[in-house]
């Protein structure tokens, strides 16, 4: 599951992103392994990055211009993430030291704080070891920021920082401070969309993490009050994109609505699953680890089904024609939901509803009607399904259809 997230922001001037745009669109069958020191033969290709020079702010700024805009053009990924590193620190050096010659109310100083915070992303984009814990430590520290902008850009940076601390962790039950924490930024700042940005961005991750569908659930749910009341547009429209995952990670515990039309054209009727374990699938035909799934979906219908297993199938097909050959060809024998998109795929009604933006995507019930987990893929539904259903109907092995 994804949320589109605009851009990150890249360090020092404008000029560096036409560097890396330009590095980005080189087709260099034998690049060098990213961020791998640059072999003599490629050196002469690669920008170079000189010591950091003693000298005054403005000396020091001309030097971290000349940073941004090399006279030699990377002509790799791997060179490129090599000097972007290289000149991430010693950015992040140079800075101190017209931070240490300035005071809070000047120009340069801000200029220098914001190019630092910067550097620092950089390096933390590229999991350069300490970047995230140094980045946070250094906004942080600039607590008595008065241009609201930067103070949005300091708030910005340090979350992002203990946002990717907290993920590294692997741990989504320890996330309840962090939450709450983000949440009291949020009512402070509605309007701020970068910090929008990075609560949606936490939640997502907590959601992907084994066992954080409850925390990611909670996060939604302390976030998505502030973004809704934003008298920004575009933190109420980041609302409405996550509002289906929102509502999907907030499932386990739940019932879940089931409606729309079968393959045939008949409307589905979901009180046929009464009583029934039942697996939702969202899939599609031209989904390559989707189409690998149904073998196993189908040794599981053959052996449970009887027990009261039943499958849900969901297509986000766009060609209806493409989708019945397949189902006749692969003869699946459970009921596939599909309506007709009103645009390029991902539109049935369900898919956006629960804010499905990958797929396989499956959601397993209980009897009593209440999802149990959204984590029963390969082998593991096996394992539910015997915890739930006993014995099966009839031990078929490894029969396959």
């Amino acid at each position: 599951m994804t949320v589109v997230l605009p851009t990150p922001r890249r360090f020092v001037v404008p000029a560096l992103a036409v560097v890396i745009a330009s590095a980005l669109l080189v087709a260099n069958a034998a690049e060098p392994a990213a961020d791998a020191p640059p072999t003599p033969r490629a050196s002469a290709r690669t920008p170079t990055v000189p010591p950091v020079p003693d000298g005054p702010p403005a000396d020091l700024l001309a030097y971290i211009e000349q940073l941004a805009d090399p006279a030699a053009m990377p002509t790799s990924r791997g060179r490129l993430r090599y000097y972007l590193r290289r000149a991430a620190g010693a950015t992040v050096e140079a800075t101190d030291k017209i931070l240490a010659q300035t005071e809070p109310d000047d120009v340069l100083h801000q200029r220098a704080l914001v190019l630092k915070l910067d550097a620092l992303e950089t390096l933390r984009q590229f999991g350069e070891p300490q970047a995230a814990a140094a980045l946070a430590a250094f906004a942080e520290s600039l607590d008595d920021v008065r241009d609201p902008a930067l103070a949005a850009r300091v708030r910005g940076a340090a979350v992002t920082a203990q946002v990717d601390a907290a993920v590294a962790t692997g741990r989504p039950e320890d996330a309840a401070p962090l939450v709450a924490r983000v949440a009291a930024l949020l009512k402070a700042a509605p309007d701020d969309a970068d910090l929008a940005t990075t609560a949606a961005d936490f939640a997502v991750k907590l959601g992907g993490m084994p066992g954080g569908e409850s925390a990611a659930a909670a996060a939604f749910a302390a976030f998505l009050p502030e973004f809704e009341r934003s008298g920004n547009p575009a933190v109420r429209e980041l609302a409405e994109r996550i509002g289906g995952t929102a509502r999907r990670l907030s499932l386990p515990g739940n019932p879940m609505k089931l409606t729309g039309t079968v393959l045939s054209g008949a409307p589905f009727d979901q009180t046929t699953l009464a009583g029934k374990v039942v697996l939702v699938d969202f899939w599609a035909t031209w989904c390559g680890p989707c189409v690998a799934e149904i073998a196993n979906l189908r040794k599981e219908y053959e052996r449970w089904h009887e027990k009261g297993f039943e499958v849900v199938g969901v297509s986000l097909d766009e060609d209806r024609d493409t989708l019945a050959q397949f189902v006749k060809a692969k003869e699946i024998p459970w009921p596939i939901l599909y309506e007709q998109p009103g645009g390029p795929g991902w539109q049935h009604p369900l898919a956006s509803y629960y804010g499905i933006t990958g797929i396989p995507t499956v959601v397993l019930i209980g009897r009593d009607g209440n999802v149990i987990t959204l984590d029963a893929r390969g082998k593991k539904l096996g394992a539910a399904l015997e915890r739930l259903l006993g014995e099966p109907a009839e031990r078929i092995g490894d029969r396959r259809p």
